[in-house]
């Protein structure tokens, strides 16, 4: 009986176990747990005859006095674990590594003569080969015939999937883990934990101490856990985007589903579902860093409406803010009606309140409408916006927003914006109605909220998208003022002796009017500020009251945003290039402190 064994484990797998883990924890769902104790069972169960076969003919050992004694087949229980623990690690590194991806994206439909489809592993024979022959080469010969099977099965069911994603969610997890086991292993085998017996080894090294045999074992089964991971996202990718599929929700897919969903033919993938999606992600970290890192920590089909609708809302304000003029923006509006109208047309209101379009031809004709009268590249965010989970109300608010955008012109540089109360209105209209409109996706992916609860909750978030929206007005003074806006209300401007007119004037000058001009504008950003804390703080306790699964991801989002408002509070701050920021650290840590819990 000797500890060598157990003391590799503490010193050097469970401590990187104890790291990840408490890196990974607020980010953990239920479906992640699935997964480690899918990928666990898998590497245990597969594991465990083979090295049970090598202990028995000799192949390695390990002295009585390196470890406890009981064991499994044989298998010592520290060897067990050493299968438990680095699939937990390797896992663990993956799962954090890949957390800002949105796999559904990676999906794509097999070429005719992809390549990849014919890269094949050679290694199973002449492992055989080895095996049968004996001698040095026979431990080197039962790593290939046992690994290699597995790699084959794995590749040919989700290589399309695992060439598309990023490296540093593929190789990464792969060569980190490796390199740190090849090292660990050197000490043990110098300290003689286990040992290999020197007539069915090579005598090869990677380095002095590291048997070259062991190098590979290490890289083939890291290798395996990554690409068993992979495959188990790519049907989890596939039940997600493809809903005509896989109509129900699967919170926890069984194992024949996703192989299900693997077996899928890569025909029958909705391109456009896919594309669209892909637009909608580029267009998000585009243009909204802070909701960009929010949207990675909600989950599945939530995650990929919510994407949805940010794409629409972006789509749509683009159109008309980049239009040639008013007649032309306020044609784009009409035309974004006449889409709702086509979409909605004849339905009626579910049980939760929202919209449902009347039926599919409703859709059919929302959607030639759209190819025929929008730009191409616009086309996809507008007809995958989700209105089947959608209340029609917050989207037609929605662009009496936009209208009242429209009224901002050299003549009318305050548009309609004339008192606080306007202010509020506008807010409500481009913002509220938005907040609201994620507030029914929640609601919709987490039935079950009493009707009375989900109306407080939803306007609950429409007084949160107020706030973003005075923090946004806040940040970006001076961008509006360039392009010929002030959302200042009159009623303000007037206390501080400004207009419109002189306010624009004096934020487009390269250089402040005056130190005093300067002073006005910080007081005026103060009091946008203070409006935008009034409506955070009456709304914020709402979102613990959001079912489990949305509640650390709606912190995320609002937290993120808010976190702008206090660096502008922040005493000495100053606002660069017209626009506050807040460095991409500091969006992190807050992005994490609220995962573990709400602001106090």
């Amino acid at each position: 009986m000797g500890l060598d064994y157990a003391l590799v484990h503490l010193k050097y797998t469970i401590p990187p176990a104890i790291l990840l883990s408490a890196v990974y924890a607020p980010l953990c769902t239920r479906l992640d747990l699935y997964r480690i104790a899918f990928l666990i069972s898998i590497a245990v169960l597969s594991t465990i005859p083979w090295d049970s076969y090598l202990i028995r003919t000799g192949v390695w050992s390990y002295p009585p006095n390196a470890v406890l004694g009981p064991t499994l087949f044989d298998i010592p229980l520290e060897e067990i674990f050493f299968f438990v623990i680095q699939t937990f690690n390797t896992t663990l590194l993956y799962l954090i590594l890949s957390k800002p991806l949105l796999h559904p994206i990676y999906l794509v439909k097999e070429k005719v003569g992809d390549k990849w489809k014919f890269v094949k592993i050679a290694g199973h024979l002449r492992g055989w080969g080895w095996v049968q022959n004996g001698g040095a080469h026979t431990y080197l010969g039962l790593i290939l015939i046992w690994a290699v099977p597995f790699l084959v099965l794995l590749w040919s069911l989700a290589y399309q999937f695992l060439v598309q994603l990023p490296w540093t969610s593929t190789l990464l997890p792969i060569a980190l883990p490796t390199l740190y086991l090849w090292i660990v292993d050197t000490l043990a085998l110098r300290r003689g934990t286990w040992v290999i017996e020197a007539g069915t080894k090579t005598g090869w090294t990677l380095w002095p101490g590291l048997e070259v045999e062991e190098a590979l074992f290490f890289f083939l089964t890291n290798c395996l856990i990554v690409f068993g991971l992979v495959a188990f996202d790519n049907a989890v990718a596939i039940i997600d985007i493809f809903t005509a599929h896989f109509p129900s929700r699967h919170e926890l897919p069984l194992p024949n589903l996703l192989l299900k969903a693997l077996l899928l033919p890569a025909r029958a993938y909705d391109d456009d579902r896919v594309l669209g999606l892909q637009q909608s992600v580029e267009r998000l970290q585009k243009k909204s860093r802070s909701f960009y890192l929010a949207s990675s920590t909600f989950q599945r089909r939530l995650r990929i409406d919510l994407i949805f609708l940010y794409s629409f809302c972006r789509v749509a304000d683009d159109l008309i803010d980049n239009a040639e003029s008013p007649a032309e923006a306020k044609e784009w509006v009409q035309k974004l009606r006449k889409y709702l109208d086509l979409s909605y047309g004849g339905g009626t209101k579910g049980g939760d309140g929202t919209a449902i379009p009347a039926n599919d031809v409703n859709r059919g004709v929302a959607t030639m409408y759209v190819m025929n009268q929008f730009p191409p590249e616009t086309c996809l965010s507008l007809m995958l916006l989700p209105t089947n989970h959608l209340a029609k109300e917050p989207l037609y608010e929605l662009l009496k927003g936009f209208e009242m955008d429209l009224a901002f012109d050299k003549y009318h540089p305050s548009g309609q914006i004339k008192t606080e109360r306007d202010l509020d209105l506008y807010g409500a209209r481009v913002a509220g109605t938005v907040a609201l409109l994620c507030i029914q996706l929640v609601l919709f992916h987490y039935p079950g909220i009493p009707e009375m609860k989900a109306k407080v909750l939803m306007a609950d978030g429409h007084d949160m998208g107020i706030a973003l929206q005075y923090t946004n007005i806040a940040r970006d003074l001076k961008v509006d003022a360039l392009a010929g806006r002030c959302y200042v209300p009159n009623s303000w401007l007037k206390k501080e002796k400004l207009t419109a007119e002189t306010f624009i004037v004096g934020l487009k000058l390269s250089r402040p009017p005056s130190d005093f001009f300067l002073h006005k504008v910080e007081v005026i950003r103060s009091r946008l500020l203070d409006r935008a804390f009034e409506f955070y703080e009456k709304s914020v306790d709402a979102i613990e009251e959001l079912p489990p699964g949305a509640r650390a991801p709606m912190r995320v989002a609002v937290e993120s945003y808010m976190q702008i408002a206090r660096e502008m509070r922040n005493p000495g701050y100053v606002v660069k290039d017209g626009r506050a920021t807040v460095p991409g650290w500091k969006r992190i840590l807050v992005a994490w402190q609220r995962l573990y819990g709400p602001r106090r």
